[in-house]
């Protein structure tokens, strides 16, 4: 997700936005450091025909936590972009919310790396995910 405003971990605990797809998909970030980044996501409003989760709402869950860490990384005068994002699905979720922990695994100057894992409200593992960013300079 490339940030165009640069936030920082002040401003996502201020409640600033995530981006309209994160908004409209009710992600709320509850932890932010670079090392790790926890959020929330209710399964209503992000399923499939069916009523359970859907696969794709996890990706989004994955790749929008793993880029507010990859920006947190990065720093002041950069941004953070997804290049590459692989999911594993376990089992699906049908009500509640789903929690996605991001775990930096490499972070370097130019690629991050994290290793992502949701679970449904009764711990149990619904996808795990590892995204890698690229990082640049704000232009």
């Amino acid at each position: 997700m490339t940030n165009p405003d640069g936030l920082d971990e002040t401003e996502i605990r201020a409640g600033r936005s995530l981006g309209a797809l994160a908004d409209t998909m009710g992600i709320v970030i509850t932890e932010l450091t670079a090392e790790r980044v926890v959020a929330r996501m209710p399964v209503e409003g992000n399923t499939q025909p069916i009523g359970l989760l859907h696969g794709g709402a996890s990706c989004v869950l994955a790749e929008t936590i793993g880029s507010m860490g990859a920006m947190t990384h990065a720093g002041p005068g950069k941004i953070a972009f997804g290049v590459e994002i692989s999911a594993t699905h376990h089992r699906t979720a049908g009500a509640g919310h789903v929690t996605g922990v991001a775990t930096l695994l490499h972070g370097g100057r130019s690629l991050v790396t994290y290793d992502i894992q949701i679970t449904d409200e009764d711990g149990r593992r619904v996808c795990t995910a590892r995204l890698t960013c690229m990082i640049r300079d704000r232009v």
